[in-house]
This record gives structure tokens, C-alpha cells and sequence, in this order.
């Protein structure tokens, strides 16, 4: 009866009510949803660190701008500076000494080769002249009576009249006096010689460009001592033109190559010359061919000394390229230039500087005209670093 009755107890014991069912619904439902929030919650944050991790390694490589190197004309214009020069310039120089008599010729005189320039008196050397020649008249006496002495003693020796010693003593006094004579007239010649000096001569047809002496100025014999150089005399026609090619441009620069000469005192005109001659040797302190010019100046427009500027129009062999100043890295081994490979790295090559343009520079070497080369290189950049290529700039 017991049982019975437990177990009706047990099979009449009322559901839960359906508020109850409802409200663990809405938890397990809240539950639910807090675990999806957090879910997207750490995805959102997982790709926002990935996002930024991104980000940073892409910032970490640097950005650059590329131009290409431009390919100069094989012919140009080649441009050097040099000073005119006299084709023939020679100092005069007295060849006695004594006192400036009198000048003939002052700066800007044309003369003609052997004009007289300038007097000078020479009284020592007059003087010795007169010594000289008054020794070689007692020479010449003492000669001719050693000469008859010694035909004398000849006939005499032959009559067996004197001894063999006199006649042979007789006979070298004749040929001492003989040599003595001789000297005499030679000392006489060179004193002439040297007194024929007091003329000053102009030693070919030119300009006087210097006089540096006046009346009574002391001159002492050839180019010591001060005040020596009485005049400079200059031949203009033509005018000598040298200049220092470089070295690249020295297979183009021969002989008969014409050139034209501009002066700043002549704006706008131009003078027309040739090469001569060149010392076909390479400098190699300087890397250049000493080259000489000749342009005529028969009117005498062209001055000695005067500045100008040499072009030649002239064909290069190498392959010469310009590139902005701004693209070149200056570093203690030397000018280097950044290239971007198909690899999109750096690689530092180096190169050869030639002419300054001012905005741009002449290279020589060590470029390829199909590179592209970074604009406004930063200092840290380094060989195998790569880099992302922004714009390709053109190079105009």
C-alpha cells in the first residue's frame, strides 16, 4: 500500500511552469551570443594586428622615385677655355755691356726683322777694341822680323855660316810669331764682334709689346741681373691658341679639325682657326691632350694674352649619358649611383663624373642607358635593399 501510494505520488507531480522554460531560453540564448561577440570581437582584433603588422612592414620599406639616364648626341659641342698667345715671342736681350744710348722703338711699333730698336755706348769695350788691335800691329812686327831673321839664318845655314841650332831657334820664333799674330786678330774679330752689339736689332717682323729701359740705364752683357730684358718683340699673324683636351674627346681633336675662337671683347663673332699640332700625349696629372690652334690675325685684332673659349664640334665614340645632379650618392669610395634591378633591390654602382651641366652631370661610365636609377637617394640606402617603385619619373 505504501508503495502505491509513492509511486502515484511520483507519476502526479506537476511540470514546471512555462515562465521557468522561457527564462533558461533567454540564458542560454545570452550565452550564446556573449560567446559570438567575443568571438568577433578577438577575429576583429587578430585582423587589425595583422593589418597592422602589415602596415609596418610596409612602411619599413622605403619608397622611390626612378628616372632614367639620358643618352647624350654622339657629336656635340665641345667648349674649352684658353689664353691667346704670341705665335713667336722673344725677349731682347744685350749681347754687350754699356749705357742705353738712345731707343728707336716703343710699345705698339710694328718692325720689320733686322730694324734698328735701339744704341748703346760701350766705352770699355771701345777701348779694349783699340788695345786688341794695337797688340796684333806689335804681333804682325814681331812676326815679320822673326820672318827675316829666319830666311836669313836659312841662306846663312846653307853657306854652313851658322849652326843648325840658331837656324832651328829662328824658325820657331818665325812660327810663334806666327800663332801670336793669329791670337791677336782673333781677340781683334770678337772685340769687333762684340762691339757690333751696341746695336740692338729686332730679330724678326712683329709688334713691340715691351720696352723696359730708357737713356742711360746701365746694361750688363746677356740675361742676368735686373733691367736685362730691353725689349719683347711678338709675331701675331697668326695668333697661337693652346688648349687641354680631355682625354675623352682626344681621338676627335687631330690635326686640320677646325675650331672657332670666341672673345668677350668680340661678342658675337667668332674667329676661325685649325689644329697644328697637339703633343700626342695624354697629361697624366691633368688626363689631357695639349692641343695648339692657329687662327690668322692679319689685321691684328686678336691680342696676346687675351681670354677665349675654344669650340670644336667634335664626334664621341663612348657612350656618354646625363643624369640629374640629384640622383648621384657622394660616398668616400666615390661618386656611386643607386639602380633598382628587376628584382626591385638596390645596387650601387659606381660611376664617372665628366662635365658639370648645373642641374645635371655628364656621365662617363659605369651606367647602362636602360637602368633606372632612384631620384633623391636617402644616405641609408644600401646595396640589396629593396624598395617599393612609387612613380617612374621621365628624365627630360
Amino acid at each position: 500500500m505504501a508503495i502505491e501510494t509513492l509511486v502515484a505520488s511520483e507519476t502526479q507531480h506537476p511540470a514546471p511552469p512555462a515562465h521557468v522554460k522561457q527564462r533558461h531560453f533567454v540564458l542560454v540564448l545570452a550565452a550564446i551570443v556573449l560567446l559570438a561577440s567575443a568571438a568577433v570581437a578577438f577575429a576583429l582584433r587578430l585582423g587589425e594586428h595583422r593589418a597592422l603588422a602589415k602596415e609596418t612592414e610596409a612602411l619599413a620599406i622605403p619608397s622611390v622615385v626612378l628616372v632614367q639616364p639620358k643618352p647624350e648626341p654622339a657629336q656635340q659641342d665641345l667648349t674649352l677655355p684658353s689664353t691667346l698667345q704670341a705665335y713667336t715671342e722673344s725677349p731682347i736681350y744685350a749681347r754687350t755691356s754699356g749705357y742705353v744710348a738712345r731707343w728707336y722703338k716703343d710699345i705698339g711699333s710694328q718692325v720689320k726683322k733686322g730694324q734698328l730698336l735701339a744704341d748703346l755706348e760701350t766705352p770699355e769695350v771701345d777701348q779694349e777694341l783699340l788695345q786688341s788691335r794695337a797688340a796684333r800691329g806689335q804681333a804682325e812686327a814681331q812676326m815679320n822680323l822673326a820672318k827675316t831673321s829666319a830666311q836669313r839664318w836659312e841662306s846663312l845655314r846653307k853657306m854652313d855660316a851658322v849652326a843648325q841650332q840658331e837656324t832651328d831657334e829662328k824658325s820657331s820664333g818665325f812660327t810663334q810669331g806666327e800663332a801670336a799674330l793669329a791670337s791677336a786678330t782673333a781677340n781683334v774679330h770678337r772685340l769687333e764682334q762684340l762691339e757690333s752689339f751696341k746695336h740692338i736689332y729686332a730679330p724678326f717682323a712683329g709688334v713691340i709689346t715691351r720696352r723696359n729701359t730708357d737713356i742711360g740705364a746701365l746694361i750688363n752683357a746677356g740675361n742676368s741681373g735686373t733691367n736685362q730684358e730691353l725689349f719683347v718683340v711678338a709675331q701675331i699673324n697668326p695668333i697661337r691658341v693652346y688648349v687641354d683636351v680631355p682625354e675623352i674627346y682626344a681621338p676627335s681633336v687631330r690635326h686640320g679639325v677646325s675650331a672657332t675662337i670666341e672673345l668677350p671683347s668680340f661678342p658675337g663673332q667668332r674667329f676661325t682657326g685649325a689644329v697644328a699640332r697637339s703633343a700626342d700625349a695624354i697629361d697624366p696629372a691633368t688626363r689631357t691632350l695639349r692641343t695648339e690652334i692657329d687662327v690668322p690675325n692679319r689685321d691684328g685684332r686678336l691680342f696676346p694674352g687675351s681670354y677665349a673659349q675654344v669650340h670644336f664640334g667634335v664626334n664621341v665614340a663612348a657612350v656618354r649619358l646625363s643624369v640629374p645632379v640629384n640622383t648621384l650618392l657622394f660616398r668616400a669610395e666615390g661618386p656611386r649611383a643607386a639602380v633598382v634591378g628587376a628584382d626591385g633591390k638596390i645596387h650601387l654602382k659606381s660611376v664617372t663624373i665628366g662635365r658639370d651641366y648645373g642641374t645635371e652631370v655628364e656621365i662617363l661610365g659605369g651606367l647602362d642607358p636602360s637602368e633606372s636609377i632612384v631620384l633623391n637617394p636617402g644616405d641609408s640606402l644600401e646595396e640589396g635593399q629593396a624598395v617599393n617603385v612609387v612613380k617612374a619619373a621621365s628624365h627630360s
